[in-house]
């Protein structure tokens, strides 16, 4: 699955930037307007790959299909609009990872189940991604991860052939959404995998500990 690779295709928040530390601030937020106590930040990063979802269930014990979570969530989205770039960052090892596959003369991109919302000023705001050929998110296509739909879209407007891409994520649906698209999949152990995670079920083709030990999978 790793031979003859022209593109690498990345998640977002835990596989290249580490945003935990801005998502949980925009839900301690509404802890601390409703005269809450914060929370510690070690409840909070394990579950920030689950979005509103997670961060919401981590603050407030809230379920999706609780009445109050609607507006809950657009609080939270609001909160975390607001700061979304004050302590987020790039995970250490991912510039020289981007810098060597650039020069290697292949393509990269990002596939996110972040809303553009988001992802458009997020990724403006960081240099990282100047460099990146495609960036697809939760609401490019009407389908988002684990559907394949947004990995081919990203394939696509690279003009590659999804037999020569690989995604790289940190979440069971990125490795899913990849083995959907026929792409060769790799799992970031270094995200927010939780502790419930088991690697050895997502089935990927290969797992990393450090962003830059995709070099050694990609030649």
């Amino acid at each position: 699955m790793f031979q003859n690779v022209r593109a690498v295709l990345f998640d977002l928040d835990g596989t290249l930037v580490d945003s935990a530390p801005d998502l949980a601030g925009a839900a301690d937020k509404m802890r601390l307007d409703r005269g809450l106590a914060p929370l510690p930040y070690e409840q909070y990063r394990p579950v920030a790959g689950a979005g509103a979802r997670g961060l919401l269930g981590a603050a407030f014990g809230l379920t999706p299909d609780h009445a109050d979570f609607p507006a809950m969530r657009e609080e939270f989205f609001s909160n975390y609009e607001r700061r979304m770039t004050e302590r987020t960052y790039v995970f250490e090892g991912v510039a020289d990872l981007i810098d060597a596959i650039v020069r290697r003369g292949m393509q990269w991109g990002v596939v996110t189940n972040k809303a553009t919302r988001f992802t458009a000023p997020l990724t403006a705001a960081m240099d990282l991604f100047k460099s990146a050929g495609a960036i697809v998110s939760g609401d490019t296509t009407p389908h988002s991860k684990p559907h394949p739909a947004p990995l081919l879209e990203a394939a696509a407007r690279l003009g590659v052939s999804p037999a020569h891409c690989i995604y790289v994520g940190d979440d069971e649906r990125d490795i899913v959404a990849g083995r959907a698209a026929g792409m060769g999949t790799v799992a970031a152990a270094y995200g927010y995998l939780g502790a419930a995670a088991d690697l050895s079920a997502w089935r990927s083709h290969a797992s990393i500990k450090s962003p830059v030990e995709l070099l050694n999978l990609i030649g």
